[in-house]
């Protein structure tokens, strides 16, 4: 009996997963099939032909998927953030590595049955960067992609190793086989700025504190900024995000003359984020209260990343800049979501 083409997604409930799977509903040429650990909210569920409430480290669960469905791409956006992955590093490790290992290993079983290469999209970070000090990241603002490789957190150190992983199953999987065995997976890699968006409400990332402002200041709350006003990373708007995936989805393989992808779209100081939350807000609470711990880390990340390689492989083109993101995307919709 033939099956239908289908869609993976994993963390499907997630901040990335709750816009992709708005924009994947509409593709007819797929069935769409979202894992999550936790259970869907009905309205994202909906949208979906099965989804499925499991662990990507429940061998059964997967090998259920692989009998059942036909799997021709996996967006595998499941992961452990980085300031909880600090406290539990262990658990970070495993979630991260090995939940990333064995959606690699369904992709590969996936190719055999149906013959066809697995499009494997992972979402990095620029958490896999590591400069030095700030007298590195002040004179090496635009950061390429295989300059400073050095991750000072656990879930940084994940993201890298599963960046390697993509690659040796794509390109070097099983080489020392007596007969050539190609994995038959088609890894493509975006490292994410921070993330801002307008419809979740971020919990348990380190580049967090512009999201977290914003939704505060919304909500009428005093915040509690914990980097210093200096503090300078990129950001991007969440429908960004969302294209950037699709575009790299889509894109030919014979265009892409490398694995991972640097994207960005704006760099403000948390300054510049703070003034326009009060700009919108002007009862808004927001101070600046450095952890040492948390700004040592984000320290470490770079003030910008160079995406010519995106731009020129795949035609990576953000809609939005900082003024417009807040006024066009972040504040309407902030607003109608907390006046319900």
């Amino acid at each position: 009996m033939s099956r239908r083409k289908a869609i993976l997604v994993t963390g499907a409930s997630g901040e990335i997963g709750t816009g992709l799977i708005e924009r994947l509903s509409h593709n007819a040429d797929y069935d769409l099939l979202a894992l999550d650990i936790r259970e869907l909210d009905e309205s994202l569920g909906s949208k979906c032909h099965a989804r499925i409430q499991g662990d990507i480290l429940d061998d059964r669960l997967l090998e259920r998927l692989v009998s059942e469905f036909e799997i021709h791409a996996v967006f595998h956006l499941a992961a452990l953030l980085s300031t909880r992955a600090e406290f539990t590093p262990k658990t970070a490790h495993e979630v991260n590595v090995q939940g990333t290992l064995n959606l690699l290993e369904l992709a590969v079983e996936q190719s055999r049955w149906h013959g066809h290469p697995v499009k494997f999209l992972f979402p990095s970070s620029i958490a896999v960067y590591g400069l030095p000090d700030l007298e590195t990241k002040g004179a090496h603002e635009a950061v390429r992609e295989d300059e400073f490789n050095f991750p000072t957190t656990m879930y940084g150190c994940n993201k890298l190793y599963c960046e390697h992983l993509g690659r040796y199953y794509m390109r070097h999987y099983r080489q020392l086989a007596a007969e050539a065995n190609a994995a038959g997976v088609d890894f493509r890699s975006i490292r994410f700025p921070g993330l801002i968006s307008a419809f979740t409400v971020p919990h348990g990332g380190t580049s967090d504190f512009a999201p977290e402002m914003l939704h505060a200041a919304a909500r009428g709350e005093p915040y509690a900024c914990f980097v210093r006003e200096d503090t300078r990373i990129p950001f991007m708007a969440m429908p960004d995000a969302v294209d950037a995936l699709l575009a790299l989805w889509d894109a030919e393989a014979e265009a892409l003359t490398q694995q991972v992808y640097n994207i960005t779209s704006f760099s403000p100081t948390a300054l510049e984020v703070a003034d326009l939350v009060r700009r919108a807000f002007p009862a808004a609470d927001v101070h600046f209260s450095p952890d040492a711990k948390r700004q040592g880390i984000v320290d470490t990340w770079p003030a910008e990343v160079d995406d010519a390689r995106a731009r020129r492989d795949w035609g990576y083109a953000p809609k939005f800049d900082l003024e417009r993101a807040f006024e066009t995307y972040l504040l309407p919709n902030i607003r109608e979501r907390y006046r319900r």
